[in-house]
């Protein structure tokens, strides 16, 4: 099997999961329970906390558990805004940012779409335009999930903070860790959303940064649990199984990095062998290494992604939020400017360190058996 899809989900280590069956066979108390094996399961908690935060360069104290990316990015900007307040985002977020703020919009919020180029890069003068005095909260992606454009974060948090102090800044960090060296204080934002599963951890659990001194409004009321701002009973098994995937993650992150550079320089310089291809994401200092989104034109993608499957290749047509929701057609594409032909053709291969080179062969030798025969049906 050769897995290309690491941008819906990675493979869980198998670290990972033993501390999350350890967690539920011998660690099953409550967090906030007074007697050891609630005190046994609070040290857990805290262990994974640590362990997440250091990996961002947080403090502990910063970090919000919560059932996922989508989850973390609801928190961040409903807990942050208020009625009649300016909102920003951009038009290739993803779903659950994107949906959101279009309900915003359609309960009374005033919102700014920001457009972006070619190569998904919002525009910097359109954000410094649309910021206002009422003005409350921008919202953008650091990694894009469908062609892997690294927004200049830096660029837009100065800007905002140049134009409105009082403007606070979200950046869904979900597809950007593991993929990029993530600095929450080098970055300075406000708000970061994270998820486990993306780096080899388990389903079900994210976390959300909140930067010191931030008041940020809980969604959640209950208990009190994770400081007052997500109420109910911790998923030990699932946070204690990030922290050991975030600490994996943290060992030898540059090697990992370069090693995922070496896949898709690769891969490109083998599918520019190829007719009728179109690279979406090259590999440059704009899009990240782990995620290539490539055009084959005359193809269908989800005919194409299926005959890869017949190889045991498995790969992707965009988000996997959408992939089974016909009415959700691809809007990152069209926001690139992309004809029709190179939408309908477009697939998502992405990376992971523990992916490997003669990988990317044999899924090239697949390509050269399927693309003609492919090609030929459609005509």
């Amino acid at each position: 099997m050769i897995y290309f899809d690491n941008s819906a989900t990675t493979k869980p280590r198998s670290q990972v999961v033993h501390e999350v069956t350890e967690c539920m066979e011998k660690c099953f108390g409550n967090p906030s329970s007074a007697h050891r094996l609630g005190m046994d399961a609070e040290k857990k908690l805290k262990m994974a906390r640590e362990r997440v935060a250091r990996l961002i360069n947080a403090k502990p104290g910063e970090l919000v558990f919560t059932s996922g990316g989508s989850e973390a990015n609801n928190m961040a900007i409903l807990g942050a805004i208020d009625k009649g307040q300016h909102l920003i985002t951009s038009r290739i977020e993803h779903p659950s940012v994107l949906r959101l703020f279009e309900k915003l919009e359609k309960d009374g919020f005033p919102v700014t779409y920001l457009d972006v180029d070619r190569s998904g890069l919002v525009n910097l003068e359109q954000l410094a335009a649309a910021i206002q005095e009422n003005t409350r909260l921008v919202s953008v992606m650091h990694v894009n999930n469908e062609i892997g454009t690294i927004q200049p974060v830096p660029k837009i948090i100065q800007l905002v903070r140049e134009k409105n102090r009082k403007a606070k800044v979200h950046v869904d960090g979900v597809q950007a860790l593991g993929k990029v060296a993530v600095d929450v204080k080098k970055l300075d934002v406000d708000l970061m959303s994270l998820s486990a599963h993306k780096i080899h951890g388990p389903k079900g659990v994210g976390a959300l940064y909140v930067k010191n001194g931030f008041n940020l409004k809980p969604l959640m009321i209950g208990g009190g649990q994770e400081a007052d701002l997500r109420s109910g009973t911790e998923n030990l098994p699932g946070i204690s199984g990030f922290g050991v995937a975030a600490e994996l993650l943290g060992e030898d992150l540059e090697a990992k990095l370069a090693h995922v550079k070496a896949l898709k320089l690769y891969f490109i310089t083998m599918l520019q062998a190829l007719d009728g291809v179109l690279i979406n994401s090259p590999a440059d200092d704009v899009h990240a290494d782990a995620i290539l989104n490539v055009s084959f034109e005359d193809v269908k993608g989800e005919v194409l992604l299926r005959a890869l499957e017949d190889y045991e290749i498995y790969v992707s047509t965009g988000s996997a939020c959408s992939a089974r929701k016909a009415a959700h057609r691809n809007y990152v594409l069209p926001a690139i400017g992309l004809k029709e032909r190179h939408i309908e053709g477009a697939i998502r291969f992405s990376f992971s360190h523990l992916n490997k080179l003669d990988e990317v062969e044999k899924a090239m030798a697949a390509l050269y058996k399927i693309l003609p025969v492919l090609r030929r049906v459609k005509k």
